[in-house]
């Protein structure tokens, strides 16, 4: 079984591109762990949407060697070039996300993507996120610098509408607070110059990449041991990201919702433990039916403290996910979005 390649050209120049940010990304982070780790590098994985026939995607990744909790840096490129009655055409996107064993070193997370649809539309979608655990305000400064340099060639009032989306869509209302400190979010952006767009994601996604690189190794070469309140505000914000990706993150339930062929590869931006009790205190907070996603979040998380997130674990909550937005369909309005709404699912249906 092969992946087949979408038969858009506009699709191939994209995927294209995302490959060598892809590889650059892995190597600033294969870098940093011969640098103050273990050495160990990222490993390639790949899956394939129905055997091949309609794409799928490769990644690299690694868990607990050394320098990363977690990471995940995929490509998938997704296509109906067999099924004209679908609305979408092809989608390729490059989705990065990446949790430092060191708390002190922040997470993030970067999506890049490019949609076609059957009747000829096309859009871009661009995040950009830094997620400490440990906050450091010159970190924040610095992040949000480099994705407005990113931004200044765009037109007037792109950087403006970035920074408010981004605010907007990574709010958790229920928590009084945000995912992360600095967001940048653009949903189905298409000025109507193609490679001016294209130029403006990748050199984007560049500077993102190589601003994070530089702020985890400015944790790391202090040399410093984490502190025991350090690993615990740690725990507690890993908990934080797990509740906001399974129970308001729209890209994540809309992927869990179109196909079951990529579930650990999904469940691939969750941190490797999280503390059950603190997300079940949060429960009464959540609007219903979410609270209840949230209890059955928690029952299906191992026993202890922390609790692990293996890949039969993670299977298990695509599976819980996937099952509750399809019995309460209307707890989608409840997830988290900005001023543009994507029709994702819908997308993914026919005409």
């Amino acid at each position: 079984m092969s992946l087949q390649p979408p038969s858009s050209p506009l699709a191939i120049e994209v995927r294209d591109a995302f490959e060598p940010l892809q590889a650059h990304f892995a190597q600033g982070l294969n870098r940093l762990s011969e640098l103050y780790a273990q050495g160990a590098t990222m490993e390639p994985a790949r899956w394939l949407r129905d055997e091949g026939r309609h794409g799928g995607g490769w990644r690299l990744e690694a868990t607990e060697n050394g320098l990363l909790n977690r990471a995940s840096l995929n490509i998938s490129v997704i296509h109906y070039d067999d099924m004209p009655d679908k609305r979408l055409s092809s989608a390729t996107a490059l989705s990065c996300i990446v949790h430092p064993a060191h708390p002190m070193a922040p997470s993030m997370h970067m999506h890049l993507s490019w949609t076609e649809l059957r009747d000829g539309r096309g859009g871009w979608r661009m995040m950009g996120d830094l997620n400490p655990s440990n906050p450091v305000e010159a970190d924040k400064a610095r992040f949000i610098e480099a994705m407005k340099e990113a931004l200044q060639s765009a037109p007037e009032g792109t950087l403006e509408q970035a920074l408010e989306q981004g605010d907007k869509y990574f709010a958790i209302p229920a928590l009084d607070r945000h995912r992360g400190v600095a967001h940048a979010y653009l949903e189905q952006w298409n000025s109507g110059d193609f490679q001016a767009d294209k130029a403006m994601v990748l050199g984007f996604g560049r500077k993102v990449v190589d601003t994070y690189l530089e702020l985890v190794e400015g944790a790391l070469k202090t040399g410093q041991a984490p502190t025991e309140a350090q690993r615990a505000a740690q725990l507690n914000y890993h908990s934080v990201y797990l509740l906001q990706v399974l129970t308001m993150d729209r890209g994540t339930s809309s992927g869990l919702l179109v196909h079951n062929q990529n579930d650990v590869g999904i469940m691939g931006s969750l941190p490797n433990r999280v503390d059950r009790e603190q997300l079940l205190s949060w429960a009464p907070r959540l609007p219903k039916p979410q609270d209840q996603l949230l209890k059955e979040i928690v029952a299906t998380l191992p026993e202890g403290s922390p609790s692990v997130l293996d890949p039969q674990v993670r299977g298990s909550l695509a599976e819980v996910v996937r099952q509750h937005y399809r019995a309460n369909p209307q707890a989608l309005t409840l997830q988290a979005r900005g001023d543009v709404l994507p029709p994702t699912v819908a997308n993914h249906g026919k005409r």
